[in-house]
């Protein structure tokens, strides 16, 4: 059996009611993330996360590492959201793709799931990975000298033990890269709907902007580079719609709005 369940500690199923008014500290938050914040019902766990969000560093022998903001960090260097603004762009839709998997799991399955872990787990799954990233003088992101002895997974989860988050949000986080690809699956069903909204939104952006780009080398011969999600999806979609001289158009207003 792939994976088991255990009953989270924080109220697992118990019905929170009315959410009481968010942290002070969210405003200082992206309002994007904030927005992602605000749904956590429990007040401690909503106020931690806030914490953690609005100041994601770690200090390793007396020195803190401060990232790249997540406001202009990529989520990845080069698979999906490899561009300034993926990393918000990645959480926020995550957060969407967990909540819909969320609703079929209470709707269909008549199943319970604690809709507080999955996004506090969606909140932090990626928290540090700016740390491991710093901009050239190019504007192009690369590994930072951190990335060099640290991953961002050892990174996050070393960092939720020693601030203390309950074991089974930190089985959440650690397993978010699946069997396959991380040091352990998902065994609780939260663990299992972070995984599946993560590797759902990074294939989905991934795979278009693999499209974008070879459309518009086929297109035009050229590569465009630091293809954002946004424009990635209006390259394919004039393709869709325009075929390929609808490709060379969305090229050339995607190049008039860098100017």
């Amino acid at each position: 059996m792939r994976f088991c369940f255990h009953e989270p500690a924080e109220n697992r199923y118990k019905h929170m009611g009315t959410m009481a008014l968010i942290h002070k500290g969210d405003s200082d938050l992206d309002s994007r993330l904030g927005k992602i914040v605000s749904k956590i019902q429990d007040r401690e766990l909503r106020t931690r996360i806030a914490q953690f969000v609005e100041n994601p560093t770690i200090e390793i022998e007396g020195k803190t590492y401060r990232g790249v903001s997540l406001e202009a960090s990529p989520a990845g260097l080069s698979h999906h959201h490899s561009y300034s603004g993926g990393y918000v762009e990645h959480v926020v839709a995550a957060a969407e793709i967990a909540l819909t998997l969320c609703d079929v799991v209470e709707k269909v399955y008549r199943g319970l799931v604690n809709r507080d872990l999955v996004l506090a787990g969606v909140l932090l799954h990626d928290i540090l990975k700016p740390l491991t990233y710093m901009e050239r003088e190019n504007g192009a992101f690369g590994k930072s000298p951190l990335a060099d002895n640290m991953d961002h997974l050892t990174l996050i989860v070393s960092e939720m033990v020693r601030r203390g988050f309950s074991l089974h949000l930190v089985h959440i986080v650690c397993a978010h890269h699946g069997h396959r690809y991380g040091p352990i699956g998902p065994r609780t069903i939260e663990a299992l709907v972070c995984h599946l909204a993560d590797i759902t939104d990074s294939r989905l952006n991934g795979e278009v902007l693999r499209a974008a780009q070879y459309l518009t080398r086929e297109a035009t011969g050229i590569e465009l580079h630091n293809v954002s999600g946004k424009e990635a999806f209006q390259i394919v979609q004039a393709k869709t719609m325009e075929g390929w001289e609808g490709v060379t158009k969305a090229v050339e207003k995607v190049k008039q709005k860098r100017q």
